[in-house]
């Protein structure tokens, strides 16, 4: 381990502390990154070095690095200003250097940092300092007014004595606002005291209506939801709300003067009188910007939490597998895409069926059947967009035998249509057809297709747009690593955009990966994987273990241990005497195996259960069994659903006040937090995933604003206190009433049934 700086040591230290590891722990896994490791390679081969850490405490790890790195690169440019203006003295650097967060810092060198000219500044070159330091000495007999009479000066613009009573109060206000045990003070205060409140600005009740809830709204700060704070903020930005966040100030300018107020005389009231200006004008205002980046970063942080773990949720769903399928982008006007894949998802057929009348219902019918027979499908895949039940009645009334028949989110789907990545792979393909071809893929690998589509673009987070979008696109980042290394990826059929997300590749190395294979046929093993341009030993090491090559010359190649093992693996196999094939195969003689034996400097026992129970299942997919999931028939539209209907859906969104179900109406309904569980649910993801089935009930119909409330408690009715009002918080029961029940409408004319086997499925589906 090469040579640190005390700072650099200093910051281990306290990242060890934070996170009760030890500092071994955290100074291993700083050198692995300063080395150029991958997170998912150091939690997955660096065990030894690591104690065992998993890839949330080395992520943690490193962006607290990163956090202290920039701390210390301030405090350096701080001692830099000080020194080159003659202002560093010992007193000042200790407090520059012992600072422990950047607020401290800042709070350090406020008094010295450059500013604009202010009213203090004024005053002092008016000749009012000695007058200001006079009234801060408070003596019980000083007489303010009388000692102002001397700095009188209109050559000076100090007409009065007032004027220089004015002017050195503005000099105090400055000292107080500069102290750094008021600053402190205030931020304790501001952090456990201060209120978010929001008023609508008058005039704006109609253009802001969506943020109705907030029109007057007071909560306490330390405790507000962070999905409310982004949204007041949003208010606040779009110029419907006043946002403030501050404690009540008799309570502020209480503290302040008992740390400068010292008696009941003449110059302390000129000092309270310049501790309310100080705290009005200068300290309350910073003091609030303070907070209010604190509340933004705290719900930001929340936020960005809930998407990566919807996203992981997502990108992990299970899988169907290499299977035949025919994939339909549903719609009424310009028809239905339909697309023919084969197991490897690769394009067949593209063609266009329609929906509309009973002649092209006939057609479609027979087309679907010669498609599926032509090309031997084994699954459909229908996108959840407009017509998808009518398409879903469709196929499920072909009743083809063996054929499993599944909706398929369409989220992100016309995204990737448009993107660089389609154009490349279907230049000569309308969107449409693109886009019908990235739903089937989806049902055969959901990983492998999403990995093409911009993380933001999938529809699985709260407030993304008003999040710091550096902060959200890393910690998509880490997921999507975090996944395709999990799963592990196949380097013979896997696309550039699948491999760049394999640790220690990128877009370049995983392109040349591709090219290689193109020009010389697929790869039989991984140490091949060093003939390709620019893919160096260090980034072999990095993405050897998280890449697949089945039916390779190496079985290993196939499985997740890491080549720099195999010398391992083969001396277990040469104790045995068998041959690696058989350590694999045979349960039995792997029993045999004395894990402790194979201890050396090199490898630890961490390693060694992994090799083994790698070796039990090799390459296993970590991703649950798929199952098929259908919608209850007769429920197509918003006014098919009654309130006390019993459904099934599938999860598509979780947020911190709930999660959006799709029930096959094509609006997602909430569960609220309070009606997720018959018990007390703190956190929804605690409860439900996305992609998870489950059953609902509905609860609450607005076919005005198309919004359906849900709950999956046992008996929703009854103490129905989670109808949520308009931002997903919940209202109290009306008292003394039951359910509100919806608004009756006029159902609509049923279409006329066609005299076919989806006449009468489609009827049956839109019967209530």
């Amino acid at each position: 381990m090469s040579e640190i700086s005390p700072a650099a040591e200093h910051n281990l230290i306290q990242i060890a502390s934070e996170l009760g590891i030890s500092l071994g722990q955290v100074r291993s896994t700083a050198d692995l990154l300063e080395e150029g490791s991958t997170v998912p390679f150091i939690a997955r081969y660096r065990k030894e070095a690591t104690g065992s850490l998993d890839e949330v405490a080395v992520i943690a790890i490193r962006d607290r690095l990163t956090q202290l790195k920039e701390l210390d690169a301030r405090r350096a440019a701080i001692v830099k200003s000080l020194t080159e203006r003659n202002l560093l003295t010992p007193e000042l650097d200790q407090k520059v250097q012992g600072a422990a967060t950047m607020a401290e810092l800042e709070d350090a060198y406020l008094p010295f940092r450059p500013k604009r000219r202010t009213k203090a500044m004024i005053a002092r070159e008016r000749g009012l300092e000695p007058l200001a330091q006079f009234i801060l000495a408070q003596e019980p007999t000083g007489d303010p007014l009388a000692e102002a009479q001397g700095y009188v000066d209109p050559e000076k613009e100090v007409e009065t004595a007032e004027d220089a009573l004015a002017g050195a109060r503005d000099i105090i206000a400055e000292i107080v606002n500069e102290d750094g045990e008021a600053r402190s003070a205030m931020r304790a205060l501001y952090l456990d005291k201060a209120m978010l409140t929001s008023k609508v600005i008058t005039g704006q009740e109609e253009a802001g209506a969506k943020f109705k809830d907030y029109f007057d709204s007071s909560e306490p700060a330390a405790t507000a939801a962070g999905h409310r704070i982004l949204a007041i903020r949003r208010g606040a930005k779009e110029g419907h709300l006043i946002m403030r966040a501050a404690p009540a100030q008799e309570d502020a300018l209480a503290i302040l003067e008992k740390m400068f107020v010292r008696d009941d005389g003449p110059c302390a009231e000129q000092v309270k009188l310049a501790v309310t200006d100080g705290y009005k004008r200068l300290l309350g205002p910073a003091m609030e910007i303070e907070l209010r980046l604190v509340l933004r970063k705290r719900a930001e942080e929340e936020a960005v939490k809930v998407f990566a773990e919807n996203l992981r949720e997502l990108l992990m769903a299970a899988p169907l597998g290499p299977k035949r399928v025919l994939a339909l982008d549903p719609g009424f006007r310009t028809g239905c895409k339909v697309v023919c894949l084969n197991r490897q998802g690769d394009l067949l057929h593209h063609g266009v069926i329609h929906i509309l009348g009973a002649g092209q219902v006939r057609e479609a019918e027979a087309t679907l059947r010669h498609l599926v027979e032509v090309y031997k499908v084994e699954a459909i895949a229908v996108g959840n967009g407009t017509a998808s039940r009518e398409t879903e009645a469709l196929v499920r009334s072909l009743e083809l035998k063996g054929v499993t028949v599944v909706m398929v989110s369409e989220a992100g789907a016309s995204v990737y249509s448009a993107s660089e990545v389609a154009r490349q792979e279907f230049p000569d393909l309308d969107l449409t057809v693109r886009g019908a071809v990235s739903i089937g893929r989806r049902l055969i690998d959901p990983l492998a297709e999403l990995v093409k589509i911009d993380p933001k673009s999938i529809g699985v987070g709260q407030y993304q747009h008003d999040i710091d979008q550096g902060q959200l696109s890393r910690s998509l980042d880490d997921v999507m690593a975090s996944c395709v290394n999990a799963v592990g990826v196949e380097v013979n059929t896997a696309s550039p955009q699948l491999l760049s997300s394999v640790s220690g590749l990128g877009p370049s190395l995983a392109q040349n990966i591709v090219t290689h294979r193109d020009a010389n046929g697929p790869f039989r093993e991984r140490g091949e994987l060093l003939k390709v341009p620019r893919l160096g030993p260090k980034a072999f090491q990095q993405a050897a273990g998280f890449l697949r090559i089945r039916d390779g010359v190496n079985p290993l190649d196939a499985s997740a241990v890491h080549p720099e093992s195999y010398p391992l693996v083969e001396k277990m196999a040469e104790d045995l005497a068998c041959q690696l094939e058989d350590l694999i195969r045979d349960s039995k003689l792997r029993q045999g195996i004395k894990p402790e034996s194979y201890v050396s400097d090199e490898v630890g026992l961490p390693t060694i259960t992994d090799i083994l129970a790698e070796l039990a299942k090799p390459g296993r997919d970590p991703r649950q069994s798929f199952e098929a999931f259908s919608f209850a028939e007769g429920v197509h539209t918003l006014e098919d659903l009654q309130v006390g209907m019993r459904l099934p859906g599938v999860v598509t969104n979780v947020t911190n006040f709930g999660a959006f179900v799709d029930v096959g109406v094509h609006n997602d309904g909430l569960v609220h937090i309070s009606q997720l569980a018959d018990h007390f649910v703190r956190d929804p993801r605690q409860e439900v995933k996305i992609q998870q089935t489950v059953q609902v009930v509905v609860i609450g119909l607005d076919l005005g604003r198309g919004r359906v409330s849900l709950s999956m408690k046992s008996d929703p009715f009854a103490d129905l206190t989670g109808r949520e009002n308009g931002d997903g918080e919940a209202r109290p029961p009306r008292r003394g009433k039951g359910p509100r029940q919806p608004r009756q409408q006029p159902r609509p004319e049923p279409p006329k049934p066609f005299n076919n086997a989806f006449g009468r499925a489609f009827e049956k589906l839109n019967k209530s």
